[in-house]
């Protein structure tokens, strides 16, 4: 199989081909890390989670990742929802909080902060290794207007200049980096900058950020954007590919009929991929300054363990109505990871 590495290279030049728990605590301020009397390590654990695991289908995975924790740990788990990709960052970097899942820029980003933030586990691929722990970032338009980008019998990003653009947020990896590295490299005749592309008037005629890859999908799906970019794996809770196949380009997704807010707006609407590239999944990771060693091997040791492995809550069986974080394909389960293994997004955009 090829190496993830090699997978994701080759996939940040888009082609008309295309590569392709208990959410209680919902502030924005950052709480206090309970310290003990005798360390500078916490006795209450507390998580927080990006703004796209914050949102409400997500309360029973969520409450499960803390009954593990708990479980290995012997520690209580307080959660913290987020709306705002920055707030997880600065919290993790600071310390206040211990643990947080989010894409692999923010890890970057946390990391560069303070270089106590490591990587915990992440999620393989369907063969139980990193060499596949990959999911997709999506360029994607309405079903309704696809003719305008199509080239062939496929699609090409040629012409998305002047249009309405959403992303995720300037702190997303596959909502944001990975897609505004991909179409810089696309229009290298431009000059373009990262910078150029999220000022209006300037490549995009207006341009927005969802929030959340949800948000941005709504933005699409809603009218307000004409192009879109977000992610695979979380908008797979509400919406299923009708046409074409799964993850590349040419696709076609509908909105389910009993999707939930915001999608409630727009069940049944489609969009088309004109665009998808690999990217690495993103890490669970934590704060080395107040999160004990003993902690850190108890969380590891059972959450790559075959308990958690085969656990329905947390690894979502294929064909199962409930919404969870990550989806069960293969013998996908959670791997140790270092640091460097992040370097290909470090690398974006230099």
């Amino acid at each position: 199989m090829k190496n993830v590495k090699n997978i994701l290279a080759a996939g940040l030049v888009l082609t008309t081909i295309g590569a392709c728990m208990t959410g209680c605590q919902k502030k924005e301020e950052a709480p206090a890390g309970k310290e003990t009397s005798s360390n500078k390590y916490v006795d209450t654990i507390t998580m927080i989670w990006s703004p796209n695991e914050s949102a409400e289908d997500y309360d029973v995975a969520r409450e499960e990742f803390s009954r593990l924790i708990e479980q290995a740990t012997g520690k209580k788990v307080e959660h913290q929802l987020t709306t705002d990709y920055a707030v997880a960052i600065e919290t993790m970097a600071s310390g206040k909080a211990q643990i947080c899942f989010n894409g692999a820029e923010s890890y970057v980003q946390a990391h560069e902060k303070n270089n106590a933030v490591l990587p915990l586990f992440v999620n393989s691929g369907e063969s139980g290794t990193l060499d596949d722990a990959i999911y997709y970032s999506f360029l994607a338009v309405e079903e309704a207007n696809a003719d305008n980008y199509a080239d062939g019998d496929s699609y090409a990003i040629d012409n998305i200049e002047g249009k309405k653009m959403s992303f995720v947020s300037n702190s997303s990896t596959s909502g944001f980096k990975v897609p505004t590295s991909a179409i810089i490299s696309h229009f290298a005749d431009k000059n373009l900058t990262t910078d150029s592309l999220v000022e209006a008037g300037t490549f995009f005629s207006e341009v927005m950020f969802g929030g959340s890859h949800q948000g941005s999908a709504f933005n699409l799906m809603s009218g307000k954007a004409d192009v879109a970019a977000f992610c695979d794996t979380e908008i797979k809770p509400y919406a299923d590919c009708t046409e074409g196949e799964e993850n590349k380009v040419g696709a076609v997704y509908s909105i389910k009929n009993d999707a939930t807010a915001p999608f409630d707006q727009v069940q049944g609407e489609k969009f088309v991929l004109i665009a998808s590239t690999p990217v690495l999944n993103g890490p669970f990771f934590y704060n080395s300054e107040t999160l004990s060693p003993e902690d850190v091997k108890a969380i590891q040791d059972l959450f790559t363990s075959d308990e958690v492995t085969n656990n329905p809550k947390i690894f979502i069986p294929e064909g199962s109505d409930s919404v969870g974080v990550f989806h069960k394909k293969g013998d996908a389960k959670f791997v140790l990871v270092e640091d460097s293994w992040f370097n290909p997004i470090r690398e974006m955009g230099k």
